[in-house]
């Protein structure tokens, strides 16, 4: 056997323990789609794609005009460079809500925003702008947690003072001449916020898990992958050439059925012992709102001898009584996750990302990953927006500031979701989680709801195929710390007459409506799940 673990638990084990492990409530929703939702959004697409054949049919004779791209007569024979159920979704069902999609803002993404109007006239396939500039859109879509993403304040007096002292640009890499003493001090915050022995920062996020996992893991090395988790950690899995196999999503007893078989089986064919096992999964996902059951994969973790490397892009600075990320949420021990990965992008109003852990695996990185060794540096105001923020949120600044954000947000959150579930919405995730997916469904109403609300002057995001299942359309609600209660009212109000045109309260367990706001300072260790 490659490792010295015992085997003989039975399956129903985490059922009985899994309860010890949480310090509080845990609850997520995940209603279940209703029958008659289910098979109207089915025929939905059963139709949209008869009519796409059918148009496909008068585009190869030349009746109907079609500017996508697509190989050439003579390539016909070669291997397809599109992928034909990708292309024929894209020109026959992305096309017909494309404008609900990459929208100019012409503003800071703050609570607030101002977006370019622009029209079509071809049916989504270009865009001309009409020169209006509409004003005053609340912002649902942004990934700005904690308010960061302002251009007034000490955040930008910060990097604006630097961008005069050093620049925009680096012009090098870190390992030449493009170490600044404020990338120093910035790696430096961030072990000391996350509280680890080192931390070195990446000027990419998505590169951050793309280029690092390669690093870590290779040929006869094993990778556990949640099956929600985003793309930069499905490619770096890919990239790194080690097996990788998927668990259910958020499921202990999936995960450590992989492990036992794992540990019992060894490597295919020459059932040699793994060199190594790493589990992939993330702190907040954000297609589906939920927060990872950490306690218990830590256990699993310690109990199979496995690595454990957690992705918290969407919950550092969003979760937890200092802001710290899932594993301050829950109330763990760092010492526990093997490699901690987070973004700058989102919590802190900034770019890249970090990975931080022990001295050994850092200054491993620091020579062997493709992202540390041959890209440019960060940019000096965008680090100083880093150093900024997050003194901020440990309250290095001399103010409560950061705890009040990270306060506000949490009560912004159970708010929204609450008022949504009462309206009848079907919401995705945990009660603690600032992503809000509400369920759309059918492919109609994901570029409806849009529109809709876009002429309500709320900003929202519409979520569908590739990136959720393909009968999973969804709103995507991002809350702040910067809404104000009558943002959120007046957003939920139009959130609920836009659900009665479209007929989207689909749930089935409505809540009994509370007429005041819940305000608790207490709200980590006290709220009622």
């Amino acid at each position: 056997m490659p490792v010295n673990v015992r085997l003989d638990l039975p399956e129903e084990w985490w059922y009985t323990c899994a309860f010890q492990l949480y310090n509080r409530p845990f609850v997520e929703c995940f209603e279940e789609t209703p029958m008659l939702v289910a098979v109207l959004t089915y025929m939905g697409y059963g139709i949209l794609t008869i009519f796409g054949y059918l148009r496909d049919f008068l585009r190869h004779w030349q009746i109907e005009r079609c500017p996508i791209a697509r190989e050439r007569e003579e390539q016909k024979d070669f291997v397809p460079l599109y992928q034909d159920f990708e292309n024929f979704y894209t020109r026959n069902l992305y096309m017909r809500i494309r404008d609900n999609w990459n929208r100019p803002i012409c503003s800071v993404p703050g609570a607030k925003m101002e977006l370019m109007q622009r029209l079509s006239h071809d049916y989504n396939w270009t865009f001309e702008y009409t020169g209006r500039i509409v004003q005053d859109v609340i912002n649902l879509g942004s990934y700005n947690y904690l308010g960061f993403a302002e251009n007034t304040g000490p955040c930008a007096d910060s990097a604006a003072e630097v961008t005069m002292k050093y620049g925009v640009g680096v012009a090098s890499t870190r390992q030449e001449t493009g170490n600044l003493d404020r990338h120093e001090e910035m790696e430096k915050l961030v072990a000391n916020f996350l509280g680890v022995e080192s931390a070195m920062a990446f000027g990419m996020g998505f590169a951050t898990n793309s280029m690092n996992i390669p690093a870590l893991a290779g040929k006869g090395c094993l990778i556990l992958s949640d099956e929600l988790n985003h793309t930069s950690l499905v490619l770096g899995a890919r990239l790194s050439g080690s097996t990788i196999r998927v668990f259910k999503h958020n499921n202990m007893q999936s995960l450590e059925k992989l492990l036992r078989e794992a540990i019992a089986h060894g490597q295919p064919r020459t059932h040699r012992p793994w060199k190594k096992i790493l589990i992939l999964v993330e702190g907040i996902y954000s297609m589906e709102g939920s927060i990872v059951r950490l306690p218990e994969v830590i256990a699993l973790k310690k109990r199979y001898k496995a690595y454990l490397y957690l992705d918290e892009a969407h919950s550092i600075g969003a979760l937890g009584p200092r802001g710290r990320g899932v594993v301050d949420y829950f109330g763990l021990d760092t010492c526990d996750v093997d490699v901690m990965m987070g973004t700058f992008t989102k919590s802190f109003g900034a770019a890249g990302g970090y990975i931080a852990g022990k001295r050994e695996l850092i200054e491993y990185l620091r020579s062997h990953s493709h992202s540390a060794v041959y890209a440019t540096s960060m940019s000096p105001p965008v680090v100083e927006q880093i150093i900024t923020s997050m003194k901020c949120i440990m309250g290095e600044d001399g103010t409560t500031k950061g705890s009040e954000r990270i306060q506000q947000l949490a009560e912004n959150t159970v708010y929204f979701r609450k008022r949504l579930r009462e309206m009848g919405f079907i919401i995705y995730g945990n009660n603690d989680s600032p992503v809000v997916p509400m369920m759309l469904y059918m492919p109609a109403k994901i570029g409806a709801f849009g529109r809709e609300m876009f002429k309500r002057n709320i900003g929202v995001v519409v979520v569908g195929f590739p990136a959720t299942p393909i009968i999973e359309s969804r709103a995507r609600f991002c809350i702040s710390a910067a809404h104000t209660k009558d943002m959120l009212d007046r957003a939920l109000s139009a959130i609920s007459e836009v659900g009665d045109l479209l007929q989207l309260k689909y749930s089935r367990h409505r809540i009994k409506p509370c007429l005041e706001r819940p305000f608790d300072n207490n709200l980590y260790e006290d709220i009622d799940d």
